[in-house]
């Protein structure tokens, strides 16, 4: 899109940012090793209650409608809290297609532009909801043989919330029953010989790994019915009491049963990684409500020419290091510069001074004091670093190092995995001015757009975007920290090649493992917490990294690098415009029109 200059406008919303939020002179924070302290009047002090207003009068006329859309549906959610209920899907199902008439009925053109934007955001909203829901009924069938009993368990909370009487004699057959035919379901699968996880197909484990989920969510539903009665209605107690207790036995027995004899899962051991795959259909589903209008393989294309930059780059510091093209060795010396045990926050702070400094000095984007002030350190647990092995941000951002609990050899791997040059590129990437300033900003302006979609590509490309911009400027001070840079710039382009493939159904679990170990130099433990989280997030997490980096660099050149707007003035206004596909964001800096039936054009790359 070519937009002559003389036709764009930075919105309305975005002038008098820095007066809005910033009455007072900026003013750093103090820089000494003592407590932080913020100059006088400046953090408590609220901004002019006449720009607050003028601000609110640029928001979206849809804001409402957007925070009634999120409240409701979380509503019924509750309501009908058994997953993969036909009575779920049913009133689920029903909302959908109301607010999808609404929007028919809408007057469109009456709204103003940040309406509009949140009209499209809303829109493709309840068509992603639509194709989960189908996507969840995909599921339901292929895991449905092995819960033959679930509608007899389900019904008996659900008609409790449908405010109908227990009938408890009625109940307790229905548990005694149930109970019988899950030791049988459980009897028949411990019976099976040895080995017979390890012929178990792919999608046999996952369905298996699916049910067990069901089973304990099952349990947990069943458990809020029983307490509900037990102890309050005598009759209930007399009769159920025992029942309840045998069905509660048997579904742990039989959902361990599954993880051991079809999953593959040891007693004691941390269970193998499985995962639930989307394939295909549900990465369609993903891309077109992310605005991406890429398929899987050119984002894999993507990843692999981005790869194949950065291991270039790896060279040349290698080199630098006296390693030669052996880039491996450079980053097996930068692993073993690890702090001992206690010190690792005291690395972290100083390179968040840094950065903070590095990042006002470029004068390119708003900082505010009071973000800069509240962050804090907390260390992440053992638990929590078997699925994430680094770092996680927020106004409490969590380091991951080793602790005295855990094994020699994990001990190892943690110390080098979270090494400071590692530190280097995601101490800015998860607090100023990453995560923690671009939370603390999404909070105060457009909230409602975050609640909708919490899109990782405007989300985590934003901090990705910055770990680009300041390794163009120079920022790693060392050898080692442009090690540390590059080291996670490789880990991101990776992470769209192995996600996408795996939630293709191309690649194993294992397989990902050993693309991390083998072509990024990952330690086999924390690549195992990489691939288990690539599990449990949304099918293009892992992607929107490096991918929304590259959305915003492109913006960057296409509004700042042609002198269109400032560096300042950009970053300020995707910040406070919130949460959205990055497309929509250059809509809205823009000022293009945005029709009602807009769809994803914008190719980035």
């Amino acid at each position: 899109m070519n937009v002559p200059r003389s036709s764009f406008r930075v919105p309305r919303s975005v002038l008098g940012f820095t007066a809005l939020l910033f009455a007072l002179p900026a003013m750093l924070l103090a820089q000494s090793s003592a407590a932080v302290r913020p100059p006088a009047g400046l953090a408590d002090d609220p901004p002019a209650l006449s720009a607050l207003v003028a601000f609110a009068k640029t928001e979206s006329d849809l804001r409402v409608a957007l925070d009634r859309y999120v409240l409701d549906k979380a509503a019924i959610e509750r309501r009908y809290e058994v997953p993969f209920s036909p009575a779920r899907h049913s009133r689920l199902r029903t909302f959908y297609q109301g607010w999808q008439r609404r929007l028919v009925e809408a007057d469109f053109n009456a709204l103003n532009p940040e309406g509009k934007i949140d009209y499209v955001m809303l829109r493709n909203r309840i068509e992603y909801d639509v194709e989960m829901l189908a996507l969840a009924d995909r599921r339901w069938a292929q895991m449905a043989p092995l819960l033959p009993f679930s509608d007899k368990l389900r019904l008996l909370q659900e008609e409790r919330f449908d405010r109908k009487r227990v009938d408890p004699r009625a109940a307790a057959t229905t548990l005694n029953d149930v109970a019988r035919d899950i030791t049988s379901l459980t009897r028949t699968l411990t019976a099976e010989p040895t080995g017979t996880p390890a012929r178990r197909t792919d999608v046999e484990r996952v369905v298996a790994s699916r049910a067990a989920v069901q089973i304990e969510a099952l349990r947990t539903i069943l458990a809020d019915w029983n307490t509900f009665y037990d102890g309050y209605d005598p009759s209930f107690s007399w009769w159920v009491r025992e029942p309840y207790g045998r069905v509660n036995t048997a579904l742990g027995a039989y959902g361990a049963a599954l993880r051991q004899h079809v999953v593959g899962a040891r007693p004691g051991a941390l269970e193998p990684i499985v995962g639930d795959p989307v394939l295909a259909e549900g990465l369609r589903a993903d891309l077109a409500f992310e605005m991406i209008p890429y398929t899987p393989d050119e984002l894999i294309a993507i990843g692999l020419k981005e790869f194949e930059w950065t291991e270039n780059q790896f060279k040349v510091v290698s080199r630098a290091m006296g390693f030669g093209d052996d880039w491996k060795k450079a980053l097996e010396h930068t692993k073993n510069l690890a702090p001992p045990p206690g010190e690792a926050p005291w690395a972290i702070f100083d390179i968040a001074k840094y950065s903070e400094t590095f990042v006002q000095e470029m004068n390119a984007v708003t900082l505010p004091p009071l973000a800069r002030e509240v962050w804090r350190l907390a260390m992440q647990t053992p638990e929590r670093q078997l699925i994430n092995p680094f770092f996680t941000g927020g106004e409490v951002t969590r380091v991951s190092y080793p602790v005295d609990t855990m094994t020699h050899d994990d001990k190892l791997m943690s110390l080098r995995g979270n090494t400071p040059p590692f530190n280097f590129a995601t101490v800015h990437h998860e607090l100023v001015p990453g995560h923690h300033m671009q939370a603390f900003l999404s909070d105060r302006f457009n909230p409602q757009r975050a609640a909708l979609q919490r899109t990782p590509f405007w989300r985590e490309g934003w901090s990705l975007y910055w770990e680009l911009q300041l390794w163009d400027q120079g920022f790693p001070r060392t050898n080692p920290e442009k090690i540390g840079m590059l080291f996670w710039r490789l880990h991101r382009a990776a992470r769209i090649v192995f996600s996408l493939n795996y939630h293709l159904g191309r690649w194993t679990p294992q397989q990902c493992v050993d693309f991390l170990v083998d072509r990024v130099g990952h330690e086999r433990a924390n690549a195992e917490g990489e691939v288990r989280r690539t599990t449990i997030d949304a099918p293009l997490y892992q992607t929107a990294y490096l991918v929304g980096g590259l959305q915003f660099r492109a913006l960057y050149r296409e509004f700042v690098e042609s002198r269109r707007i400032s560096a300042t003035a950009f970053h300020d206004a995707v910040l406070i415009g919130g949460h959205m596909p990055v497309e929509l964001v250059r809509i809205r800096l823009s000022g293009q029109p945005v029709a009602r039936d807009y769809r994803t054009t914008w190719k980035f790359y």
